[in-house]
């Protein structure tokens, strides 16, 4: 295969059979890793298969970034100064859901794009990375952690991909507060004493019945949801100890810190009812929400496109979930668009999505996606206007927060 020898940004078309010749590696990667979930920080298998596939390509593989074992980045130096563009790779997966979010396919993806741009720009300037971000699932936070470690510093852009039902360039994230309410009270015997007892189990119900009232009395944008993570161990023993895991989301971080202190006076109002105690805590830090950049994200619809994937602008009032790159959004330009790879209306974090990212269409469309974050960083690398408009872009989103 031909390469491009000079720092144009190489056609599409070279792009495309670029990421076909890795369709094969690529799979199996996507394969391995789907077909052995890891959870947040356990992310061990699916480390080792990117990092290996990564050196093996010619990347310089530094690990581990910011001491989270898990994580790492794959570096491609240029030959001469430049942009430094992230690809940015998710590889963990839910607890009894799997890969019901598709990381996977994000995962091999990722090293599939840097690699096939490689091979077709070797000569490059600026610097080209994949960023291995554990623990996006449950809170975990990698990509906040990683950049309050200073991995991020000096990154220009991010780009990635999320799998979906639908494909679109950009979707709204909302901020989210990931919290635990533990409540204490003492054990009795459940019917010889009960009256010595304080049960944790009542002051969780009563907190979770404050929560539903709240509901309300909140906007329309608002989500508060929750499971009881712990519930006692015995029914004839009075719950000495009760856990309620819940998540506070929002358009904004200011509103989302508004409803923690309302959170937080709920528990405390059931405890004060219960006769026992509660103590609220973050579990993780806080996800910002997320500023797509239209300027790239555009570029990559512009591109999928051109693959033969319908591709549209999303609702940026329509339903969203969170993630830890809308802390990044707020550092530097970021995308995050998706790409259809299951039925419309199949819901993520499902049992549908999981066996639809295991299919050949997933990964017909992963290569696709591929091609067009390759496309996007090289335009990034060989393009200065581009970035100069996807900063320009970023400045005007600037946070006004202090």
């Amino acid at each position: 295969m031909s390469t491009v020898s000079t720092a144009t940004t190489p056609p599409l078309e070279i792009l495309a059979t670029a990421l076909a010749a890795l369709r094969g590696r690529m799979e199996a990667v996507s394969l391995a890793i789907h077909g052995r979930p890891e959870l947040k920080f356990d992310e061990f298998h699916a480390h080792e298969l990117l990092t290996g596939w990564l050196a093996e390509s010619g990347f310089t593989v530094r690990t581990p970034p910011g001491g989270m074992v898990t994580a790492f980045v794959a570096v491609h130096q240029g030959d001469r100064p430049g942009p430094y563009v992230a690809i940015l790779a998710e590889y963990d997966a839910l607890p009894g859901v799997g890969h019901g979010c598709g990381h996977n396919l994000i995962a091999a993806g990722a090293a599939a794009a840097a690699i096939g741009l490689v091979r077709v720009l070797p000569d490059h300037p600026g610097t080209l990375a994949v960023f291995g971000t554990p623990a996006e699932e449950m809170g975990g936070a990698g990509k906040v952690r990683l950049a309050e470690a200073g991995v991020f510093d000096g990154v220009d852009a991010a780009l990635m991909f999320h799998p979906g039902d639908r494909s679109l360039t950009a979707r709204p994230g909302l901020a989210a507060a990931h919290l635990r309410i533990a409540f204490a009270g003492t054990s009795a015997h459940a019917s010889i004493s009960p009256w010595l007892g304080r049960s944790a189990l009542a002051g969780a119900q009563l907190f979770l019945q404050a929560v539903d009232a709240m509901r309300q009395f909140v906007p329309p944008t608002v989500r508060l949801h929750g499971i009881v993570s712990d519930g006692g161990a015995a029914p004839n023993v009075v719950p000495a100890y009760a856990a309620v895991d819940l998540y506070v989301r929002d358009r904004t971080r200011t509103s989302v810190d508004a409803l923690v202190e309302r959170v937080r006076d709920a528990a405390q109002g059931a405890a004060l009812a219960t006769g026992t105690s509660a103590v609220v805590r973050e579990t993780g830090p806080t996800y910002a929400e997320r500023r797509n950049n239209t300027v790239l994200a555009e570029r990559f619809g512009a591109a999928v496109g051109a693959l033969g994937v319908e591709i549209q602008a999303g609702d940026p009032d329509g339903p969203a979930g969170s993630s830890d790159i809308g802390n990044l959004s707020l550092l530097m330009p970021v995308i995050h668009p998706y790409v259809q790879i299951a039925e419309t209306g199949t819901p993520s974090h499902s049992a549908a999505m999981r066996e639809a990212a295991g299919t050949p269409f997933a990964h017909d469309r992963t290569q696709v996606a591929a091609t067009g974050l390759a496309r996007v960083a090289a335009e990034l690398l060989t393009g200065p206007e581009l970035l100069a408009a996807a900063r320009a872009e970023f400045a005007a989103q600037a946070d006004p927060r202090p």
